[in-house]
């Protein structure tokens, strides 16, 4: 089976995505790996330090080794937005493919310094585990914002990555060009879109020479989505709409069965849920829509 970087920079050459898919239970990963089947297309899962710590770090390794193995499929396992080289160690010796080593918030410089420390460190454990660096500001938390006015974010510059990238040796680079976390609430009810800045992400792609990530895909436009991806974006994450596809799905069992107690029988309509978004944002992400 190809490794994960492989799958990335294959996708990169055919001009579409992985997809990127947070899972904090087993009911989310059962949904993301049936969509994924269905379609024959690899994918990415990924869990941040908040939903590892939930749902058990090498637990989730375990589960996502097991379809890997049982299915001979090309499911990969992401350690998302790792905040201490102790996590990201964690992860990476617990099995995980990848890790997003995010350091953000700190002045570029304090960020880069570190972020080359921490691929030393984590090639030294696993020298095919791929390292994400990131770098500018798409706001934090995959949850659902308040309307009102859209932050005033500055947009990564292609010397900023390309400095970023020679320094750390990242293989992947996440860039600030015009996403953020989460959703507001207009856009959950469709009455607001994302905007992408596709030009600068064509910049970026020229400066950097690598794989690029775009997070805080729930909401975006799917135009932009497609544009972003044709301008150099490989991999693409999406959390805040399996999250809504969770509560509805839940929400949609609980009522059918208001007087059952067996998970088993009140869970598939969140799976069903989840397996919809999925199967939709990839086959959007292959341009197969």
């Amino acid at each position: 089976m190809k490794k994960l970087i492989e799958v990335v920079r294959e996708a990169g050459k055919n001009c579409v995505a992985v997809g990127h898919f947070n899972i904090a239970d087993l009911v989310i990963l059962k949904g993301v790996f049936e969509a994924a089947r269905e379609l024959k297309l690899p994918v990415l899962v990924g869990a941040s330090e908040g939903e590892r710590e939930f749902a058990g770090t090498r637990l989730l390794a375990a589960a996502v080794r097991s379809l890997r193995d049982e299915f001979d499929y090309p499911i990969f396992l992401n350690a998302d937005h790792t905040h201490s080289l102790a996590k990201a160690m964690e992860a990476v010796k617990a099995g995980y493919d990848s890790v997003v080593f995010d350091l953000s918030t700190l002045p570029l410089e304090e960020n880069a310094r570190a972020t080359k420390q921490a691929v030393e460190a984590l090639k030294s454990i696993n020298p095919q585990v791929v390292v994400e660096g990131e770098i500018g500001d798409i706001g934090s938390g995959s949850e659902i914002h308040a309307d009102g006015p859209t932050p005033d974010r500055a947009l990564t510059t292609p010397a900023e990555a390309r400095g970023f990238v020679t320094e750390t040796k990242v293989d992947v680079l996440a860039p600030a060009v015009g996403n953020s976390h989460g959703m507001r609430k207009s856009m959950v009810t469709g009455k607001e879109r994302k905007h992408l800045a596709i030009e600068r992400i064509r910049e970026i792609k020229s400066a950097a020479n690598v794989p690029l990530t775009l997070h805080g895909g729930s909401g975006t436009e799917d135009e932009d989505l497609k544009q972003a991806i044709r301008a150099g974006v490989n991999i693409v994450h999406i959390n805040t709409e399996l999250r809504l596809a969770w509560k509805r799905g839940l929400e949609a069992g609980l009522a059918q069965r208001a007087d059952e107690v067996v998970p088993y029988k009140i869970l598939p309509p969140a799976v069903a849920a989840i397996h919809d978004v999925v199967s939709a944002r990839l086959r959007l992400f292959a341009g197969q829509n």
